[in-house]
């Protein structure tokens, strides 16, 4: 919590993020499941929460940037907005960006007394309520036709509400949160298809969220502690509406590099072109929202205005198929061989199959991803060379909207470790931290056949030798695969262990696994051996120790 509840400084901006994050992943699914307007696709929540994790992300990047110091507020705030934008996602996370960009603007200007202003304007309250006031100003301006019962009114309120009350930051943030939800509560009578399905407005539902985490920030008192939901009524999940058919085809959604000029021109093109148009940022940079029948023709217009990037199309109705067959989490492996690519199927996995020699390219892993048909995909490259890979595939996937944990396991034993641990019931971070941890904790080795005499960290070795590496280096030079295997052993359970997991590669003698098991069992009494065939593998022996 910030030192000073009354100031909105840097501290308190992180504080805002990491509540408002927390917040929107908890009541995402809720959120996207009374997602009816502006087309019933199921996803406001998901949008709000990526456009805040990017914000969130952009914020940390800061203070990471200035070490042990405390970062500027200013540095912070704008931080926040950027990310946003950048990471807007869907007609209510653009909105949210430029929500965050309006406050950004008041908040992040140098505080001096200005023509005009009304006494106390300039303290911290002062620039919260004017703040509050922009943010939803400036949301209205961006959006073509602005639509009463939506999150645009719920910002109004908001700022309404902050307007009308004296004290500090903390009561002002207070009197937002509890004007949005009074709001909020009457948005199915201000818009029909919401009085339809019996919901309040998905995005002012998620404003809601913002909102309270800012209380929090600033009181140290988070209105969501009161109860989920904050006392709204929304529709039961299995109540959702389907998609309703009639509306453009297509979102597109691209981020612009452009002067103002230009962007008026594109704004007007856009409109004719298709409906839910929402054009934020500024300073040359803009993200650019808009539901048409004609995708190539929106891109086509933001080219002439200027440099559009990042360029994301959604069919809507096979996105509304694609929701209805997408679970909620899945887990994608790359294995060594098709006896572990089998064992992580049987275990829930999605799976890359990495031949010998034949290491998967980040295209593979961004099929494997897709093919999961998750919104929460945890990534196991289970070998460090590629974390570079994984990487990127975890990147683009997170661009096109699906949350990607990437545990950087170095090892398949280290996948299967964290594959053991992994609970779909509980909350993503937490099954990430798991996870995480239980690859930590296992320490690898692999057994190789040296194919030239060559230097080792063990020493020199000769062709045709078995070479023990533990941790990706040599530590053992011997002349099979079982003596060596017990050397390998030997070393690392030397520092203890409670779990001995042996992948047994093609054509290792069957002997050798009862021998290693019984070599186990009889010096670590306490020690556990799992056996698994690997088959076709480029190691002969794969070992983990837990």
């Amino acid at each position: 919590m910030p030192q000073t509840p009354d100031d909105l400084d840097a501290v308190a901006v992180r504080t805002w993020c990491s509540l408002a994050l927390d917040a929107l992943g908890s009541d995402r699914e809720e959120i996207d499941a009374i997602n009816v307007y502006p087309v019933a696709d199921g996803d406001t929540g998901t949008n709000l929460y990526l456009t805040l994790e990017s914000a969130s992300q952009a914020v940390e990047a800061v203070f990471t940037g200035y070490g042990t110091e405390t970062p500027e507020t200013a540095d912070v705030i704008r931080a926040m907005a950027h990310g946003a934008l950048i990471g807007a996602r869907g007609n209510s996370g653009t909105i949210l960006a430029q929500l965050l960009r309006g406050m950004s603007e008041v908040l992040a200007e140098p505080r001096v007394e200005r023509p005009g202003d009304l006494p106390g304007e300039q303290d911290h309250a002062g620039l919260l309520r004017r703040a509050l006031r922009r943010a939803a100003s400036s949301a209205y301006q961006a959006v073509a036709h602005p639509v009463e019962g939506t999150m645009l009114t719920v910002a109004t309120a908001a700022a309404d509400a902050a307007a009308a009350t004296e004290g500090g930051s903390a009561k002002v943030a207070r009197a937002a949160y509890d004007g949005a939800r009074a709001a909020l509560q009457e948005t199915p009578g201000q818009l029909a298809v919401l009085g339809r399905a019996g919901v309040v407005d998905a995005g002012g539902r998620g404003l809601v969220d913002v909102l309270a985490a800012l209380v929090g920030a600033l009181s140290g008192e988070t209105p969501a502690a009161q109860g989920r939901g904050h006392g709204i009524h929304v529709v039961a999940d299995d109540c959702a509406p389907d998609l309703e058919v009639g509306g453009p085809a297509f979102e597109v959604i691209y981020l612009l590099e452009a002067g103002d000029g230009a962007v008026a021109r594109l704004r007007t093109r856009l409109d004719g072109l298709g409906d839910s148009l929402v054009v934020v940022g500024g300073d040359g940079l803009w993200n650019v929202h808009v539901h048409v029948d004609d995708a190539g023709a929106a891109i086509e217009a933001g080219v002439e205005a200027g440099r559009p990037y990042r360029i994301r199309i959604t069919h809507f109705a096979a996105a509304a198929v694609e929701a209805r067959e997408q679970i909620q989490r899945a887990v994608v492996a790359v294995v060594p061989g098709e006896g572990l690519a089998e064992l992580c199927t049987e275990a829930g996995a999605t799976t890359v199959l990495a031949r010998p020699g034949e290491p998967p390219a980040s295209g593979e892993l961004v099929d494997a991803i897709r093919r999961a048909h998750a919104r929460e995909v945890v990534l196991l490259p289970n070998d460090a060379d590629l974390r570079h890979t994984a990487a990127a595939a975890a990147e683009q996937m997170r661009a096109e909207g699906v949350r990607v944990a990437l545990i950087p396991t170095r090892a398949a034993v280290q996948g299967i470790a964290a594959l053991a641990v992994h609970e779909p019931e509980r909350r993503f971070d937490e099954d990430v931290v798991a996870m995480t941890a239980a690859a930590r904790t296992t320490r690898y080795a692999e057994l190789a056949v040296a194919e030239r005499q060559s230097w080792t960290s063990a020493g020199i070795c000769q062709a045709g030798d078995v070479l023990g590496l533990i941790d990706g280096d040599v530590a053992v030079i011997g002349v099979d695969v079982a003596s060596t295997a017990e050397t390998v052993l030997h070393r690392m359970l030397a520092a203890g262990g409670e779990l001995v997991t042996l992948v047994v590669g093609e054509g290792v003698p069957d002997a050798v696994a009862p021998r290693l098991e019984a070599y186990v069992r009889e010096r670590h009494l306490a020690v556990d051996t799992v056996v698994y065939s690997g088959g076709r593998q480029a190691a002969p022996l794969l070992i983990g120790v837990e």
